[in-house]
């Protein structure tokens, strides 16, 4: 069955950096679009970064853009996402996504926390 399990989160400043994984297993990870949301305490999950499966197109919110980073290692199927320069705004708890037919798939979450 389809498992994604999401390492990396913790405490840091503001303007530190953080680099979220995310292993997959149970499907074919390269054939597969793979995204990271994140949601925050009372906010809904909002998509922050995708990565197709051919590595064609990477999309990344606003609020992010230029400061985080997504890539992919389809030998380890793995799913990265690079944040810099962290926000207090960027708390939340982080979570990686993949979509199959009708059904989406969530890992457990990681929190990522952005305090002095």
């Amino acid at each position: 069955q389809v498992q994604l399990v999401e390492s990396g989160g913790g405490l840091v400043q503001p303007g530190g950096s953080l680099r979220l994984s995310c292993a997959a297993s149970g499907f074919t990870f390269s054939n597969y679009h793979m995204r990271w949301y994140r949601q925050a305490p009372g906010k809904e999950r909002e998509l922050v970064a995708s990565f197709t499966s051919g590595g064609i197109s990477i999309m990344y919110v606003d609020s992010v853009k230029g400061r985080f980073t997504i890539s992919r290692d389809n030998a380890k199927n793995t799913v990265y996402l690079q944040m810099n320069s962290l926000k207090p705004e960027d708390t939340a708890i982080y979570y990686c996504n993949v979509d199959q037919r009708d059904t989406r798939y969530w890992g457990q979450g990681t929190q990522v926390t952005v305090s002095s």
